[in-house]
């Protein structure tokens, strides 16, 4: 018995979940089935006719075009991914199976909505991806490009800004900041700055777009003028709520932003905001761990780290630096009379005082009470080092005015030079802190016999 052969119907494929489509040899659409409507939100009379590629979202097209030229010279395409632009405005990914008809000159093809599933997938990956990137960076500059690579393959993001705000000073920041080329532009840092504040202060995303700025407050309009057409802000959030904002902003040929891609850098902010409170933290750690928290000047450790890295290079090519032990007479007095406040002050004073004394070069340290050292990089000689040595000593000699108060404040400066004083730490800061103690001595002697008085 012969057996029929089935040809279907269009009303019977229309019946279909996924969507069919016959595209021709020129690119475009010359049958849809039903299912089109509900994924590409055309009807199927306006897709006939239509370009295939001028629906497909711009990033894709490229790679779209090289798929559909493998297709038409006999390649068989399964299950190939882009995404394609709905008449609304949003993206969908679709996943395509597609093979070329000879006789018919047509390239037929299968498509499936798998816009959730691919969502759910780069939510898990964008997790994963900035955790990685949080662990991998050394510093939160090196960890902002990184953020801005991976919200850029969630969503077209080419403009990005990093926005931080500080809840003590009130201040914000753009630590990180591309305009919609991708360049580092200062001149789009004000609209930027401006629409993120409004992001901190409202606590909810922003959304710019022509069609929205006419509801926008008028103090933000002439900013979403210069942010249009595209433009996407959301708090950026963690554990202690809103610390800054994440933008993305778009060129004029890309699509609009829609609330899916809302929803996604949202879902971002999150995992963002975690991470650079972490990284934050450590920093602040390993600035308390290296500095002096009163006069924000590296502390015992981190000159110790320094002077050893100075005896390398010595050794490693031949030259000569300095060593400065300076402690301040009488500073226990201040304490005393005035409390420690005042002696605090005073101490903060100094220290920016020495530092305009030296060079960038140079390290001024705290390490301990009213006493600092100074590596001198590259003095030669021990003259040199003591014409610095009185250039900070007339810099403390001038007054100090802490309230009412106006202080006087005298150093003692021993100098260490190397090598001639020793070829160690211990050696050299031995040597500096005997010459110290030596020139207190002999000033304390000289006071002896004469008035009492305090020199501060």
């Amino acid at each position: 018995m012969e057996t029929k052969r089935f040809k279907p119907s269009a009303a019977l494929i229309d019946l279909l979940h996924d969507a069919v489509c016959a595209v021709d040899a020129s690119g475009r659409f010359v049958f849809v089935s039903a299912a089109c409507e509900r994924i590409f939100g055309y009807t199927p009379d306006e897709m006939v006719g239509t370009a295939m590629i001028d629906m497909v979202a711009p990033e894709d097209r490229a790679r779209t075009l090289a798929a559909a030229a493998d297709v038409m010279n006999g390649a068989a395409r399964p299950n190939f991914e882009n995404r394609y632009l709905r008449k609304d405005g949003r993206r969908v990914d679709i996943m395509w199976s597609a093979r070329w008809s000879e006789n018919d000159q047509l390239r037929v093809a299968v498509a499936r909505d798998v816009s959730e599933r691919r969502r759910a997938d780069t939510m898990r990956a964008a997790m994963y991806a900035i955790s990685e990137a949080a662990h991998a960076a050394k510093d939160l500059c090196t960890l902002y490009p990184l953020i801005h690579r991976i919200v850029n393959q969630l969503l077209p993001a080419p403009g990005f800004s990093i926005a931080l705000h500080d809840g003590l000073s009130d201040q914000l920041s753009l630590p990180y900041h591309r305009d919609e080329h991708g360049r580092s532009a200062m001149t789009s840092v004000p609209t930027a700055g401006t629409l993120c504040a409004h992001v901190i202060r409202s606590g909810r995303p922003l959304l710019v777009a022509p069609d929205t700025l006419a509801a926008l407050p008028e103090d933000l309009q002439a900013a979403a003028r210069a942010a249009a057409p595209f433009w996407l802000g959301v708090p950026l959030t963690s554990q202690r709520g809103a610390i800054g904002a994440l933008a993305v902003k778009s060129p004029p040929e890309s699509a609009r932003y829609t609330e899916q891609d809302q929803e996604l850098l949202q879902f971002v902010s999150a995992q963002v905001g975690t991470a650079i409170e972490r990284m934050q933290l450590h920093e602040q750690l390993q600035y308390m761990a290296q500095y002096d928290a009163l006069t924000r000047l590296p502390n015992r450790q981190l000159f110790h780290d320094r002077l050893a890295s100075a005896l390398a290079r010595a050794a490693r090519k031949p030259g000569s630096f300095s060593l400065l032990y300076l402690d301040l007479d009488k500073f226990k007095q201040v304490n005393d009379l005035y409390g420690h406040a005042a002696g605090d002050l005073l101490l903060h004073e100094v220290a920016q005082r020495i530092k305009l004394c030296v060079r960038e070069v140079d390290t001024v340290a705290r390490i301990g009470g009213d006493e600092f050292v100074v590596l001198l990089e590259d003095i030669e000689t021990s003259g040199a080092a003591a014409l610095v040595a009185a250039k900070i000593a007339d810099a403390l000699a001038l007054p100090v005015h802490i309230g009412p108060l106006s202080l006087r404040i005298t150093p003692s400066i021993g100098i260490a030079m190397y090598p001639q004083h020793g070829d160690s730490d211990q050696l050299l800061l031995k040597h500096a802190d005997e010459a110290m103690y030596r020139i207190k001595r002999e000033r304390a002697a000289g006071e002896q016999g004469a008035p009492q008085q305090l020199n501060i």
